[in-house]
């Protein structure tokens, strides 16, 4: 007998509750490798390319192309590539399945968000007229209608050229600022490329390599274009020619052990402490991460201005510190310490830095980061930084504190999850800014990203309330207006 497992409609992000199969790029009953194509799924934001996680073979695809199906709704039946599947054995396990819960239930007692601040009514849009045979997605034609966007010039990055809600919501759109200098025109890169049947990636890799698509037979179903049929086109980067053997360098002494032997060195007071709260924190902690990854352009801009008006400018981190504080003052459900059964929540947001001595690691504390500017904070974590590396902290300015920031981006890592600091609820760790290519609708333009993980206490707080956190993290990150005040 088959080993018959469930293909659900996946769920990206908090938000999403349904999607649109927009095609199968794989037949039944024919087998797939992994890395494979299996399916475009389209929600209200951004088309996705589905591709398999190990081979297989789809023995039934239930989901027809161009319907809309809930979250965690069955979309196809999946089996091994080599498994002999009859129709009666795929009816039995439609027809015992059943679809997960994926609801986002709301913490219990938590406090509701204070009340925003009403802002003006903007003027209505003017409406336009879309015709019924439109090759437009459901959300999109809304979008479109409900902000006056004209749809008549726009090439659609979906499927057979179908206009999406992101092709359209990016039409609506002003030219975007980057780095706090003059506009970047964020006019899709090639429209001829909306022509090529070709996929998303595909696209992006031929314009980074300025590959040609016109012509080329893709090795995708249906003759689509794939990452691999771009790749193959690059012409190889050719390698220099080969200089002189370099004289061997001079031996460097190391100052390693003897051969055989093992050098002991005992911890130190230090070591031992971090070692038994990090254990602990490890052990009896139940952690859940949250990724994000955000533009920081904006920010580097405020940084030269403040360096050109000053000759001196905060750090990115001081940017971080001010835009945490401001986020946890919004969201106090992160905000907070675990005691036993009892969770602390702060109104203040005391915010531990990581900074590593040559004794080890020490989070010196910024209280009441919510309430200094950036370049109150800078000079604060510049004095406790020097505090923490001569020894001279007090114990009132490293213990205690409601949040950490662990950064180690100073030190090129992309990526990386953080040990949560008890009692604190939860900690973000920083990776080095990069820049890269990013993708609006057809639209290409480039931007310094910075990769953000916040490792969360479950006992304390939900997965639902971290996403709000790190949304509101993102937007104050990328829309600083708020941190300069």
């Amino acid at each position: 007998m088959a080993t018959l497992r469930a293909y659900a409609m996946p769920k990206w992000g908090i938000e999403m509750t349904e999607g649109v199969v927009a095609e199968w790029m794989v037949a039944e009953g024919v087998p797939f490798k992994k890395g494979d194509l299996l399916a475009l799924i389209e929600t209200d934001k951004i088309t996705n390319e589905i591709e398999a996680e190990a081979d297989g073979m789809f023995p039934r695809l239930i989901a027809q192309q161009g319907s809309t199906y809930a979250v965690g709704e069955l979309i196809a039946v999946l089996a091994g590539p080599d498994d002999k599947v009859s129709a009666d054995e795929v009816d039995a396990f439609v027809a015992g399945f059943k679809p997960a819960d994926t609801k986002v239930a709301s913490k219990a007692g938590a406090a509701s968000p204070p009340p925003a601040t009403p802002e003006p009514e903007p003027a209505p849009a003017q409406q336009v007229a879309i015709a019924d045979d439109a090759n437009i997605s459901p959300a999109a034609r809304a979008f479109a209608q409900a902000n006056g966007v004209d749809i008549t010039a726009l090439t659609g990055s979906g499927p057979n050229g179908r206009l999406t809600f992101q092709d359209v919501q990016q039409a609506s759109l002003p030219p975007v600022a980057i780095g706090g200098g003059a506009a970047v025109d964020l006019t899709p890169v090639g429209n001829a490329l909306g022509e090529v049947f070709a996929s998303p990636l595909a696209k992006r890799l031929a314009v980074q390599h300025g590959v040609d698509l016109t012509g080329l037979t893709g090795s995708g179903p249906k003759g689509r274009i794939g990452k691999a049929d771009v790749l193959a086109k690059v012409k190889p980067v050719e390698a220099p020619a080969a200089a002189p053997p370099a004289p061997a360098p001079a031996a460097i002494d190391f100052a390693r052990p003897a051969a055989g032997s093992t050098e002991i060195v005992k911890m130190s007071p230090m070591r031992k402490a971090i070692a038994k709260a990090l254990s602990h924190s490890k052990s009896t902690i139940p952690h859940f991460y949250l990724r994000s990854a955000v533009r920081i352009d904006a920010i580097l801009g405020l940084r030269a201005q403040a360096k050109a008006a000053t000759g001196e400018a905060p750090s990115i981190n001081d940017y971080l510190v001010r835009a945490c504080a401001l986020a946890l003052a919004r969201h106090p459900d992160v905000n907070v310490q675990v005691h036993g059964d009892e969770i602390h929540r702060f109104a203040s947001a005391d915010i531990a830095v990581a900074v590593a001595t040559d004794k080890g690691l020490i989070t010196p504390i910024v209280k009441g980061a919510d309430t200094l500017s950036v370049a109150a904070i800078s000079r604060a974590v510049k004095a406790l930084a020097d505090k923490a590396r001569t020894g001279k902290l007090q114990p009132d300015e490293f213990q205690g504190g409601s949040f950490s920031i662990s950064n180690l981006g100073m030190f090129g890592i992309d990526q990386f999850d953080a040990i949560i600091n008890p009692p604190q609820g939860a900690i973000l760790a920083v990776g080095a800014g990069n820049r890269q290519p990013i993708e609006i609708g057809n639209a290409l333009a480039f931007a310094t990203i910075v990769q953000l993980s916040l490792s969360c206490d479950h006992r304390a707080i939900d997965g639902a309330v971290g996403a709000d956190f790190m949304r509101t993290l993102k937007g104050l990150i990328e829309e600083p207006t708020l941190l300069v005040g």
